[in-house]
């Protein structure tokens, strides 16, 4: 009869794969544990995690829009400010040449 697992431990090892970007051949070798098993384990938890149980790495497209909309606005007035200091330094050193 096979070893039995707690789903902490199944988790763990899933995220190694998941997370990590580990390969399932590599820790499945390492901890002895069967190919297929291992990648049974994570075919479960990416369902897990993309069901919604880790609901804040995942956004919709309109959330995802609004915050590129701010990023660009952001870019926009760094741009803009970046230029400010730009003119103003060209006008603090013109005197000193």
């Amino acid at each position: 009869m096979g070893k039995h697992y707690d789903q902490e431990y199944k988790d763990y090892v899933s995220k190694l794969v998941v997370e990590e970007g580990r390969k399932i051949r590599a820790v499945a070798y390492e901890l002895e544990i069967p190919y297929g098993t291992m990648s049974r384990w994570v075919a479960n938890y990416r369902k897990k995690t993309h069901a919604g149980e880790h609901p804040e790495k995942y956004i919709t497209p309109s959330e995802h829009e609004k915050a590129l909309g701010q990023r660009e606005k952001e870019i926009q007035k760094l741009k803009e400010e970046n230029e400010i200091l730009k003119k103003a330094m060209h006008i603090f050193t013109k005197g000193q040449e």
